[in-house]
């Protein structure tokens, strides 16, 4: 197997091994990403003597037989929302001035750095993070490895696009809406949302208590590798969980026989969803109920958030924006000012209304799930679409809110959450199934994820050319 094909836990194994080197690893990673991100456009900064350099420390390590984890050497992407020492953290926005100075680490890229992991570079995200696809004033476009034509999601599409080209193994995404379940669909990765607070997160984003950090890779394996090294307490996150005594990676070896699943297809409220996308999934559903687990369709309580989470996220925009000069503002890209006008002029009763309802739509999805294990939706409503979209179902002003309503109920609600790819369009698209799980059982999600990946043969395919 070439190097560029082998994923963390292989890497890992083979470094024990001596039969691959972190050097060779991160050389692997940085040759792949020379000679195929000028098509992609999946990285916004890179260092490749920093990177060579941890590489060479890691591989000391390793042939000293005293590695920091099995994570050492292994190259992980960092999306340019998380703090990263010494490197800028742009947020995809010609706002930010890149000199810094930039001096701590967020507390997913200190777990890293603890754990001996290779910082490969940092991947793109739209303008703060405020889309489900990935394009910015700063970066430009950034593509679909699937289809140079299609978007690879957002907001974490240039850590989802690496991953699937095979640019690295491991990657950081957020995610405040779906930015790291679009993703993963639209390229056919794995991406996890874990529990709010699960992986520390700081400085809070400006859409609050929305926003989670997790893993994304082409294997649940690897996620829960990773998830193993981020799910380590800071004391920066105020809201952070106390620290989790799971081993994910054991945890994900859990059998899905008897297990209870709530299957709904709609939510009880989605209108629109592409006829394909509900076929393939409605297939992954039947692979479920083959394993061994007992699957009622139902659908959860509280009907259409959509209204909650439109103004609890466009007040965050214009939270975020509210203090820039106006020669800042004229930088911007034009729908995310105009989302931030639209969120500055809700009225605060509106505000904590909608907070309230959160909290009763939150609380009725807990209950609903005393019932089940795991919920299962379509990861999202469509296929990748044409870059530069924001939508290719309607323009209604919620912009990517009508292609999304399967991932943004889940930041509500803060339950883990993720994709898995269950096959592909007729264009060879992949499409993704969601699983949610119970608030707290990320190792539950992991586990239903890699029985699903062990059952369905498209689930790992990679992009061809790659």
């Amino acid at each position: 197997m070439e190097i560029h094909e082998m994923g963390a836990l292989e890497l890992s194994a083979a470094f024990a091994r001596h039969e691959v080197s972190p050097v060779e690893a991160a050389q692997s990673c940085l040759a792949r990403i020379a000679a195929f991100d000028a098509r992609i456009n999946a990285f916004c900064h890179l260092d490749d003597a920093l990177s060579l350099a941890q590489a060479e420390a890691s591989q000391e390590r390793w042939m000293a037989g005293a590695p920091l984890s099995p994570l050492d050497g292994v190259p992980v992407a960092i999306k340019d929302l998380l703090l990263t020492k010494g490197w800028p953290t742009r947020r995809g926005s010609r706002t930010v001035d890149p000199n810094g100075p930039w001096l701590e680490d967020a507390p997913s890229v200190a777990r890293l750095r603890e754990a001996g992991a290779v910082l490969i570079g940092k991947t793109t995200t739209p303008e703060f993070g405020w889309k489900g696809c990935t394009d910015s004033p700063l970066t430009g476009v950034t593509r679909n490895p699937w289809d140079l034509t299609k978007t690879p999601g957002g907001s974490s599409g240039g850590s989802a696009a690496a991953v699937a080209a095979r640019l690295c193994p491991l990657a950081l995404g957020t995610d405040g809406g779906g930015s790291i379940r679009i993703p993963a669909s639209f390229t056919g990765t794995f991406g996890l949302k874990p529990s709010f607070g699960r992986v520390a997160a700081w400085p809070l984003s400006p859409f609050g208590t929305l926003a989670h950090v997790g893993p994304m890779s082409r294997s649940v394996r690897d996620s829960a590798l990773l998830m193993n090294v981020l799910a380590r307490s800071d004391a920066r996150d105020w809201y952070g969980l106390p620290p989790s005594s799971d081993d994910y990676l054991l945890r994900a070896e859990a059998s899905l026989k008897g297990k209870r699943i709530a299957y709904s297809p709609r939510l009880g409220y989605v209108t629109k969803v592409v006829p394909e996308v509900e076929s393939l999934v409605e297939k992954a559903v039947q692979r479920f109920e083959q394993m061994g687990a007992r699957v009622e369709r139902v659908d959860p309580p509280g009907g259409n958030p959509s209204e909650i989470f439109r103004t609890l996220w466009w007040a965050g925009a214009a939270y975020l924006l509210a203090d820039l000069p106006e020669e800042k503002k004229a930088l911007l890209e034009v729908p995310l000012r105009r989302m931030a006008e639209e969120g500055a002029g809700f009225a605060l009763k509106d505000y904590m209304a909608a907070n309230l309802q959160r909290g009763a739509y939150g609380a009725g999805l807990r209950q609903f799930m005393e019932s089940y294990d795991f919920l299962v939706t379509p990861s999202l409503a469509t296929p990748a679409f044409e870059t530069e979209r924001l939508t290719p179902l309607d323009d209604d002003g919620n912009a990517w809110m009508a292609w999304t309503p399967f991932s943004f109920p889940f930041n509500l609600t803060q339950q883990p959450a993720a994709s898995i790819n269950c096959g592909f369009t007729r264009d060879g698209l992949p499409v993704g199934v969601q699983i949610v799980g119970r608030m707290y059982d990320d190792g539950g999600v992991l586990a239903a994820s890699l029985a699903y990946e062990r059952a369905d043969p498209d689930a790992q395919k990679s992009p061809p050319g790659y």
